[in-house]
Formats: structure tokens, sequence, C-alpha cells
């Protein structure tokens, strides 16, 4: 599985949505600059975060987007999903019928994709915040959280 940015950006806008006080929206502007992130493909993403149900928009002066559900609701492998991205390496791979060999190579990593999916959907925004806080702890560091 290889991660692209559609999916890293993806996961680093509603992180930083899961930070807003009381989980309110913040403009795509707001997120895309405490992110480092361009502006006109992160409303992209999040247009496609909300057809998927992940974030929610609010129209008007305080608009912009919000978390659909509460960050420990929503998982790292849903997220993923609703910007397109793959996390089976198999999705387009056959093995040969008369080869033994692919067969056991096949079963082995369909087993390996059935695991990182697992993972992926166990693994929520609010792990990923705690996660990140633990190691920035580690670090020495005290400064804002930015992903």
């Amino acid at each position: 599985m290889k991660l692209t940015t559609r999916g890293h950006y993806s996961v680093k806008a509603l992180l930083d949505l899961s930070l807003q006080p009381g989980y309110g929206p913040a403009s795509v502007k707001a997120i895309a600059q405490r992110q480092d992130l361009p502006a006109p493909y992160l409303e992209k993403l999040l247009i496609e975060l909300r057809r998927a149900g992940l974030v929610q928009s609010i129209r008007g002066v305080h608009g912009g987007y919000q978390l659909a559900r509460s960050p420990v609701e929503i998982s790292l492998g849903q997220i993923l999903d609703a910007v397109g991205e793959t996390v089976d390496p198999l999705s387009r791979l056959t093995p040969d019928a008369e080869l033994a060999g692919d067969w056991v190579t096949f079963t082995l990593w369909k087993r390996l994709s059935q695991k990182l999916r697992e993972a992926l959907y166990n693994i929520s925004l609010e792990d990923l915040y705690y996660d990140a806080r633990s190691w920035q702890a580690s670090q020495g560091e005290t400064t804002s959280f930015v992903v």
C-alpha cells in the first residue's frame, strides 16, 4: 500500500478538524494554512469526504467544514476509502493456476491485505491524535500541534 497525497492530506484535514473547539467549523483556507496544504486541492478532498458522510459543510460567514461524527467514530480506513485510496495491494492480482507457488504467495498477500485493512479500520482519528501527542511529548515538544 502506498499512501498518496490524497490520503495524506485527507487525514491531515480531518485531524485538524478534530482539534477545533467543540468540533466546530473551520474554513478551507484556515485548514490549508495550518496544515500547509494547497487550498483548491483540499477543497476537492473535503467535498469527497462530505459525500462519504465524514464531514459536514456549514454555510455562512462563520461556516466551513466540521466533522460529521466524533473523532472516535471516524477510522483511518473510512477516510482513505472516501478519497479513493486503495488499501488492497492485490486488487488486480490473480495467481497463475499452473503454479502452486503463486497460490502460496497470493494467499499470503491476501491475508496481509486483510490484516492491514482491519488495522486501518481500527485506528480512529482520536487514536491518531493521542499517538501524535505522545510522540511529541517523548521528543520534549510542547509547541502547538500541527499534523
